[in-house]
């Protein structure tokens, strides 16, 4: 089971969305396929939520997940992790036909401050494959939350989801609202890139991105 890397930077309260990135083993890289899409989304259905703990937003890329989340302490985004990766193993190591560990030793998180913070690690969630390189032929990256996001640019091209979110709602002011103060997603942008036309800058001062 993970655990947490600890920094004083991130201490976790109810008022600070937090960036998570986990980290699957190599033998079980490559998420971005068909049939494992349905093991990750029945965890996301299942797990997103619990008390004192939510998974707002997501994306799967080749050999990790990035997590947008709330909890109102340390101990219960604690809970909630273990609980969500433990859940997850489960549901991975069946398709896959093995069993044992699926997630590397540890998974980062890191609390955001400011509405930018947050601005900017929507941008990199939902659009991290594109970050990778991965072109994105729905416009969207299917294995995200991407659909039941309602933060894209007016006329953006996403289509409106079919079931339930597999995602929670956002409770902090700075999830809900503060953060569109910096302008809304463009589908387009490059996250983690240069300044420039559809491309947004790093978190902030003081941190950095873990892929």
């Amino acid at each position: 089971m993970p655990h947490t890397r600890r920094a004083r930077r991130s201490r976790v309260t109810r008022h600070t969305p937090i960036h998570v990135t986990l980290r699957v083993r190599r033998e079980v890289a490559k998420l971005r396929r068909p049939k494992l899409w349905q093991a990750l989304r029945r965890a996301f259905y299942a797990g997103c939520e619990r008390a004192g703990f939510r998974i707002c937003q997501f994306s799967v890329q080749r050999d990790h997940i990035h997590l947008l989340c709330e909890a109102t302490s340390s101990r219960r985004l604690a809970s909630g992790m273990n609980g969500f990766s433990s859940r997850l193993a489960r549901l991975l190591n069946a398709p896959l036909g093995r069993s044992g560990r699926v997630f590397a030793d540890r998974y980062h998180h890191r609390a955001l401050k400011t509405p930018a913070e947050v601005r900017n690690a929507l941008a990199y969630v939902l659009l991290n494959a594109r970050h990778h390189g991965e072109k994105l032929d729905l416009g969207f990256d299917p294995y995200s939350s991407a659909r039941y996001f309602d933060g894209w640019k007016r006329g953006a091209d996403i289509p409106s989801p079919a079931l339930d979110p597999p995602v929670a709602a956002p409770q902090s002011w700075l999830l809900r609202v503060g953060w569109r103060r910096r302008g809304l997603l463009d589908p387009a942008e490059i996250p983690g890139a240069a300044r420039g036309s559809h491309r947004t800058s790093r978190f902030g001062r003081g941190g950095g991105h873990e892929g």
